[in-house]
Order: structure tokens, then sequence, then C-alpha cells
């Protein structure tokens, strides 16, 4: 799939723009704080409906106004698809070929996107907290289902916390209720769990060959997922349903003492694994640099595996990080394979021989020209 028009309507600091975009690789030059990353970022909101970068709607708002909108022409092997966005204080309402979409789960999907982006490098040594985001993000884009049972999960947990924190401070008594938010957070939970693990399996896969590859061979590359579940538990959805109730009523008086549910998918975490040992605390900067850099390359295979259709790729002031070897790796595998967007300051940090026939963009205080530098 590729994003072949983009229109913004007070957008961040663009009033109006409307932009065709090459099927290769796009290349948005500018100075900082021009509005090359707002122009990647409302591609994400488009494909995702919300942003990487802010919590709150009005962030994405031109400050002089109320209300923003964000279009696209999405161009798959299906035929072509038109999105709309419409932001304002109050939420969002999304459109998919001009017809309101009651829930958002039916939106994200139909444009799908891999973000690559300095933070993007900590992914492996930075907080569980960004690992599990990870996951989130990228498996909703792949299966509808998941995005859904995040959602269930996530309003569940916030019901059965406010309930421990209750039978904490002594203010309710009914043990009952608590173990039927416990059942109902197992089931969601067990199909969150199932669901990573079967996807993981997959990134995994891609991302060993990868990674094989930017090492020369010197590397083997593993993810393993951590939960409080043993392997040996999770072999169906069914298995650990009844495996996460058993946690949750053996931690039942903890889980009262502190006031919060200590365990569940909220708490897992995703761990990487070169020639045996933990990449985020044996791992050289390198071998991070590289594992972030590879899981993020399995992730376009993965989602053509999954949904058919290879994703656009978001490149945001990323190859200013890279070395050359990383670098030259990612042009190479992106090379007549994805429709790639490109921010940088100047052409000087990019390997040109690397990339054929890129579309230049210029940036200047929200205003976007085709260069034919």
């Amino acid at each position: 799939m590729r994003l072949d028009e983009l229109k913004l309507h007070n957008f961040r600091n663009y009033s109006q723009a409307d932009v065709h975009f090459a099927p290769g690789i796009n290349v948005l030059i500018g100075n900082n704080a021009q509005g090359k990353t707002n122009l990647l970022e409302a591609v994400y909101v488009l494909a995702l409906a919300r942003s990487h970068r802010t919590h709150n709607n009005r962030d994405l708002i031109n400050w002089k106004h109320d209300t923003a909108q964000i279009k696209g022409l999405i161009k798959k092997k299906l035929g072509n698809l038109h999105l709309e966005l419409d932001l304002s204080r109050h939420g969002k309402r999304a459109k998919v070929n001009y017809i309101r979409q009651a829930r958002l789960s039916s939106y994200v999907g139909q444009l799908n996107v891999v973000l690559f982006s300095p933070d993007d490098l900590s992914i492996v040594k930075g907080a569980p907290m960004i690992r599990r985001h990870f996951m989130n993000t990228e498996f909703s884009q792949m299966s509808n289902k998941y995005m859904y049972n995040v959602a269930q999960y996530k309003d569940i947990l916030q019901q059965r916390n406010h309930y421990l924190k209750s039978l904490h401070y002594h203010h309710s008594s009914d043990l009952v209720y608590l173990s039927v938010l416990s059942d109902q957070l197992a089931g969601f939970g067990a199909e969150i769990i199932f669901q990573r693990i079967q996807l993981l399996n997959r990134l995994e896969k891609w991302s060993q060959k990868i990674d094989r590859e930017i090492s020369l061979a010197t590397e083997h590359m593993q993810l393993k997922y951590e939960t409080a579940l043993k392997p040996d538990q999770m072999g169906s959805v069914k298995e650990i349903y009844g495996n996460l109730k058993q946690l949750y009523a053996d931690a039942r008086g903890r889980e009262i003492r502190t006031g919060t549910t200590a365990l569940g998918p909220h708490r897992d975490d995703l761990r990487f694994i070169i020639n045996g040992k933990d990449v985020q605390t044996f791992g050289s900067q390198g071998q991070q640099r590289t594992s972030a850099l590879s899981i993020k390359l399995a992730e376009i295979d993965l989602m053509r595996e999954v949904t058919g259709e290879y994703p656009v790729l978001l490149l945001d002031d990323v190859l200013s990080e890279l070395d050359d070897k990383r670098q030259t790796h990612l042009l190479r595998a992106i090379q007549d394979k994805v429709q790639t967007f490109i921010t940088t300051t100047n052409l000087s940090g990019i390997a040109r021989n690397l990339i054929h026939d890129p579309k230049i963009f210029r940036i200047d205080h929200g205003t976007i020209q085709v260069s034919d530098e």
C-alpha cells in the first residue's frame, strides 16, 4: 500500500496543505521547527487515529482554530481507499470511503505504518512500558481483535484497580465482585498474551534474518516474552485464562494490600537476546542499535505477511543516528520495496547513491514545495 495524497486543514502549523507523494522514497527537508515532523505525524495520525508525540488532541490543532482535519488517498492492491479524520477538543471522527466509523477499531488498520525515530533506538534498553507500547501499537495495526482485546483489558484493569483500592481502604468488602473482575481480566488478558506470543514468534523469524545480515552472521537474535506464567502454561488461550485466574486468586491478599493489579499483560516485557545474552544488560551500544533496527525492519515484513500489503515507512530524523553500515543496510532493505518518508535537515547525511529517484519536498514554515534538488 502507499499514501498517494495527503490533505491537511489546520493541523499543527499547516493551515492548508495538499501533497502528492511518490510511490518510492519521499524526502522531507528543512530546518528545525518548520513542520517536517508535523507532516510525518499527520501520516501517523491518519493511520492510527492518535499521535506518537502527544495524548492531547488539542496539541494537533492549529492554535488559532478549534478543529483540524486530515484526509488521505490510499492505493492498495484491491483499489483506492479514502480516509478522513476530523479532530476537535471533544474527540475524533473517522471515515473510511466517506462512511463514518462507529469504532476506531474498524478504522485502524486501513493504512499501516511503521515509524522509526531516534526514540525507537531505546526500544531495547528503555523501560518495559516502551516495549509493551511497541507491541500494542504494532499488533493493533495487524489485528482488530488484538486492538479490541487491549481496549477491553484496559477498561477492566482500571475498574479492578479502583475496586482493589476500595477494598484496601475498607470502603468495600464484596470479594465476589473482585472475582468477577478477575475473571473478565483473565479472559481478555489470555487473548492478548496468546496473540503476542504468536506474533512475536513470527517477528523473531524476520528479525533473525535481518540481524544475521547486518552482523555478517556473527549474531543469533531471539525475542523472549516475559510474563508471570511459565512457558508450559501458555499452550492455548484457554490454558492461559485458567492459569491467569489462579494467579489472581493467589495474589488477592497482596493486591488488596497494595491496591493494584500486580500481574497480567500490562506488566509483561519483551527481551532481546543475542548469542544467549540479554542485549539490554550485556549488549554493546552497537548491538542495541542493530537489535532496534532489525525489529523495525522485521515489522515491515511481518505486516506484509499478516495483511498482504507492505506498510508505509516513516523515518523521522533517524538516518543521522545510524552509522554508515546500518544506514546502508536500512536503505538497501527498503529500496523499491516500501513507500518511505524521510525527514532530514540536509541531504548530506543521506547516502544518495542508495536511493533511486527520491521525490524531495522542502518544508518552510508550514509550506511544502517540491524541490528539483
